[in-house]
């Protein structure tokens, strides 16, 4: 083998080992015979080809995490926020505190289904705002504050992300909750411009939302045993039984 043949080869080795280096295999000090060689390399396609399959699972796996977009026209009155075409057949009222943490598995467990059933025109959803957690945050206030900042992110035209994102990052109960400024702060991120800042620091819906709590509480159809409680979910101004998983398709189909 000539001198230049062996310079050939030395620099393949060394070319070889710093690959094996970067993956984290430590070569043989002697240096690499060529069946060790051909089994490090293959060992270095081997990882690349594991991460990039971690990666796009990783990728497929946030896809599959977001949901259906919401495609679906919002409106407001008072504390009753109405989700879906105003035709749609069935109406499905659903009464939570942002603070409530049953809320959040309701909304967890059925938004998607929700989402593809007012996207279809089949229901629509009237968000009742309620405030019976205030005590549960400490200072006290937080459900009133989460709530009023909804019904601004409504008439702001955002409620469907922003309603999503206090479910999503919603504080523990006993906690101060966010500030006015980081409800403001969300929805600014979302795309909120105009006067949603001064809607969500004014609180001028509380009263509002005390009044929505005070009517939903007096009501025997909504009440379990004389208590009322969030979440509570009615259809046809009947409460209704989410533990029972197809809640939704049987309103839907009748």
């Amino acid at each position: 083998m000539g001198g230049a043949d062996r310079n050939e080869r030395r620099r393949r080795q060394e070319a070889a080992q710093a690959r094996l280096k970067a993956a984290g295999i430590k070569p043989e000090r002697k240096g690499l015979s060529g069946n060790t060689l051909v089994l490090a390399i293959v060992a270095v396609v081997v990882i690349a080809a594991i991460v990039v399959g971690v990666v796009v699972t990783l990728n497929n796996r946030s896809t599959e995490a977001a949901g259906p977009a919401p495609n679906y026209p919002v409106a407001r009155s008072g504390a009753v926020i109405t989700a879906g075409q105003p035709s749609a057949p069935v109406t499905v009222d659903i009464y939570e505190d942002y603070l409530c943490p049953y809320c959040e598995r309701l909304e967890s467990a059925y938004k998607d289904q929700i989402t593809t059933a007012l996207n279809a025109g089949q229901i629509k959803v009237d968000y009742h705002a309620i405030s019976i957690l205030d005590r549960a945050s400490s200072p006290a206030g937080y459900s009133t504050r989460a709530a009023n900042a909804a019904i601004c992110a409504a008439d702001a035209g955002i409620f469907p992300a922003y309603h999503a994102e206090l479910y999503a990052d919603q504080p523990s109960e006993g906690s101060a909750g966010f500030s006015v400024q980081e409800l403001t702060d969300k929805g600014t991120a979302l795309g909120a411009g105009g006067t949603f800042g001064q809607c969500v620091a004014a609180q001028a819906n509380s009263g509002l939302i005390q009044d929505a709590t005070n009517t939903a509480a007096a009501n025997p159809a909504l009440q379990t045993n004389g208590n009322f409680g969030t979440p509570t979910v009615a259809i046809g101004g009947r409460k209704i039984d989410v533990n029972d998983s197809d809640w939704l398709q049987k309103a839907i189909a009748g």
